[in-house]
């Protein structure tokens, strides 16, 4: 097909055509008309605009169940929840004839002041890369493709167009790279959308080596690589570097760019052939979905259900979704659940007007929406009171006394906290706090409604506060309140799923998937963060979130992983082996109390005596098992081998140390219950020396490293009043090759060396 095109023809087919559509190409006689596709923004839900289009959400959309954003739904830990939910966005996106859905998003939280953090999944790529390949296999099982988001290294909104992220290789590899490379290997996306950032001084956009040598050479990658909307800055580079698709529409400049460039030289008619392809096979993949589905819809499948049941399912889908999200931080005294004859104070405007999702590309315009203050009142026995506490910018509180000042608020919440069994006070980030297109300035929640709580806590210490944010906030009181449930941004039934968790209806069992720090200074990229005259340096390396928390021994607010329930889990029997697959984990799990419940089985590894900077512990497998009160059940889990490799930039490749490894098992990063060593053998590696070449690699190497400790045991013997064979080792470990032979004692001179050298660099 693609030779039967004109230059013209290929030029428009890699360009959009409309803000949200690709080209069509009518063609004549026998050959095939190539339709045109429609894309769409929904990381969390469809975004489908009909009338005016733009990319930040600024327009309304069509009607769509909003399921909780990735900050609550990765919370869940919980990759069949994540298929379901994908799998439902994707119905809707083929109702309304969308045939590729713009996420999910799994940016690392480098920052919690990042605007744009509720749409990304976690601090970590692990949790990132299984949340997102689990939504990415629900989205395309439906017969619509998805694209992983945005790649690369995209982590603040703060000069997000032209700003390059100044980053080393091995956390290039370990941290923002690997939770793409999971998704992309085990979901296989029809696409991946490139991001606006440089990455070490090149365009995400324009980068050969991130998506053609990485994304496609490394990962085997075989999609469509599209652009952020209006990414693209020179698009004959972007072609030759291995970007598919622009979008949206330039009105013809850019196809005017490609051509010219073409007919200079410029650019390889080849390359713009590879890109004309492979939208071609995107189109084709998406006909083809289509008619899947529609077939999948006459055989009876749920999709095929009118629009008001399949509506009706959703909501209860993202209902579902967001109890599942939600994580209990705190419980003193088993404050919650609440009885359920009570008497309830509600206590601020949250309650009664959600903030139920982030501001920006991915805002949705919901089918229906629901406040927990009403879904409160409808399950509570006892009596329920309500005071708005605060206003929300640009709004007066409706029902509150004629003085609607912070002080007469505050007053009336106190008194309908003093009057009631327990307060539940909702606070949290108003929207104009945190969206895309810019980050924050600090982690704190707004004044007014702090001192709304030191006066409610004042009148009623059965206190406990719901947390509506999706970015990380401080928390200065948590030391002070009973209970806090941080219920994130939960989509559009959020309110039933959090009345659900208070009455104990639904039983927590989130978990955070980023630490909660004590203060902004604590946090990894403090000093870095957003940086300056259009660079920002990665200067905290590997160690992001909880990996940094953890090397420097540093107390937080709630760490990496943490999340109650209203039962009690016990973990036993811990068994790991290791073959050269990786490591299998076996553990026993029991719930030990008088609820049912879902315990989230967390494993974590390190390699104590590693040769290369490590944290303390990694993230390297999770499982959630759902047990009765008084049940166990064996938890298994798996290890690749892979997963425990570094990237060793002497190679350019990852690399597994031989040795101890530590492995524990637990219900945080920091309560781990039970832990064990397994040997692991080493991936042999073997690099030619040179005289820059130090002896401590020359040791490390198979073939010398034998031959040198003899060597240096040897001269010590000889000299027993200068040094020890292990202290001679122990000063001489940087010397390079080349200058050896000044060292007196070594045993080793120039000559000899070089026939070291010369050995390693045999075939």
């Amino acid at each position: 097909m693609v030779a039967g095109l004109s230059l013209e023809q290929k030029a428009d087919l890699v360009t959009g055509d409309t803000f949200w559509t690709t080209a069509g190409i009518p063609r004549s006689g026998r050959a095939p008309e190539i339709p045109s596709i429609m894309l769409a923004d929904g990381p969390h839900g469809l975004r489908r605009q009909v009338a005016a289009a733009d990319h930040l959400g600024l327009e309304q959309s069509v009607p769509a169940t909003c399921f909780p954003p990735a900050v609550a739904l990765g919370s869940a830990f919980d990759r069949d929840l994540a298929h379901r939910v994908g799998a439902a966005i994707a119905s809707e996106a083929r109702a309304e004839g969308v045939g590729v859905v713009l996420g999910p998003g799994l940016n690392i939280k480098r920052s919690p002041l990042c605007g744009r953090n509720f749409e990304y999944l976690s601090e970590d790529p692990l949790v990132s890369g299984e949340m997102a390949a689990a939504l990415t296999q629900g989205i395309q099982s439906r017969g619509v493709g998805a694209s992983l988001k945005h790649f690369a290294a995209n982590n603040q909104e703060h000069d997000r167009m032209r700003s390059s992220s100044d980053v080393d290789a091995r956390p290039l590899r370990e941290i923002y790279l690997r939770g793409f490379e999971r998704a992309v290997k085990q979901a296989r996306p029809w696409t991946v959308m490139s991001a606006y950032n440089r990455i070490n001084g090149v365009s995400a956009s324009e980068n050969r080596w991130l998506l053609t040598e990485v994304l496609r050479e490394d990962w085997s990658f075989e999609g469509l690589v599209v652009s952020d909307w209006f990414a693209v800055a020179d698009r004959a580079q972007a072609l030759q570097a291995g970007l598919d698709l622009e979008m949206p529409t330039t009105g013809g400049v850019s196809q005017q760019h490609v051509l010219e460039a073409v007919r200079s030289g410029e650019l390889e008619e080849t390359a713009l052939d590879d890109c004309a392809e492979r939208v071609i096979r995107l189109i084709q993949q998406v006909l083809r979905g289509a008619e899947a589905g529609a077939e999948a819809d006459d055989a009876g499948s749920p999709a095929s259900a009118d629009a008001a049941a399949s509506a009706g399912a959703h909501h209860e889908l993202a209902r579902e979704a967001a109890a599942r999200s939600a994580v209990l931080l705190k419980n003193e005294g088993q404050l919650l659940p609440l009885h359920p004859q009570s008497s309830v104070a509600v206590i601020g405007e949250f309650a009664r007007r959600p903030r139920f999702q982030g501001a920006g590309s991915s805002q949705i315009n919901p089918i229906r929406v629901e406040d927990a203050y009403s879904a409160i009142a409808e399950v509570a026995e006892g009596p329920v009171s309500f005071a708005p506490g605060f206003a929300l910018p640009g709004e007066e509180p409706d029902g509150s006394p004629e003085e609607s000042d912070p002080a007469g608020l505050r007053e009336e919440a106190a008194e309908a906290a003093s009057s009631a069994d327990v307060a539940v006070v909702f606070l949290g980030l108003p929207a104009e706090e945190e969206s895309e297109g810019f980050d924050r300035a600090h982690l704190d929640l707004p004044a007014e409604q702090l001192e709304l709580l030191d006066a409610v806590l004042a009148a009623n210490p059965s206190t406990a506060v719901v947390l509506s944010h999706g970015g990380v906030v401080a928390l200065p009181f948590a030391h002070r309140v009973p209970a806090i449930l941080d219920a994130w941004l939960l989509g559009q039934a959020g309110g039933s799923a959090t009345a659900d968790l208070l009455f104990g209806a639904a039983n927590p069992s989130g978990r955070l998937t980023e630490t909660i720090p004590l203060r902004l200074a604590d946090t990894p990229a403090y000093l870095d963060f957003p940086g300056e005259h259009g660079h920002v340096r990665y200067g905290e390396g590997i160690f992001v979130g909880y990996r940094w928390y953890d090397a420097r021994q540093m107390e937080v607010a709630f760490p990496f992983g943490h999340g109650l329930s209203y039962t009690q889990f016990e973990y036993a029997d811990l068994q790991v082996e290791a073959d050269d697959a990786g490591l299998q984990l076996r553990v026993t799990v029991t719930n030990t109390g008088e609820r049912s419940g879902r315990e989230v089985v967390q494993a974590y590894a390190s390699r104590p005596e590693s040769s290369v900077a490590r944290p303390p512990r990694e993230l390297k497998a999770f499982a959630s098992v759902e047990l009765a009160a008084g049940e166990s059940q064996a938890v298994e889990l798996s290890v690749p081998r892979q997963d425990l490799a570094h990237w060793d930039i002497r190679l350019e490749d990852w690399a597994v140390e031989g040795g101890r490894h530590v492995v524990a098992v637990g219900a945080s990063s920091r309560d781990l219950r039970l832990e064990t060593s397994v040997e692991l053998p080493e991936d042999e590696i073997a690099l030619p020396l040179s005289e820059e070449s130090t002896l401590d690699d020359a040791l490390a190497h198979p073939v010398t490293g034998p031959m040198i400790r003899s060597q240096l045991e040897q001269a010590a013997g000889a000299d027993t009043s200068v040094f020890s064979a292990e202290g001679t080792l122990r000063m001489m470990k940087s010397f390079p090759l080349g200058r050896i032979s000044s060292f007196g004692n070594s045993g080793l001179d120039a000559q000899k060396a070089q026939e070291l050298i010369a050995l390693t660099q045999k075939d």
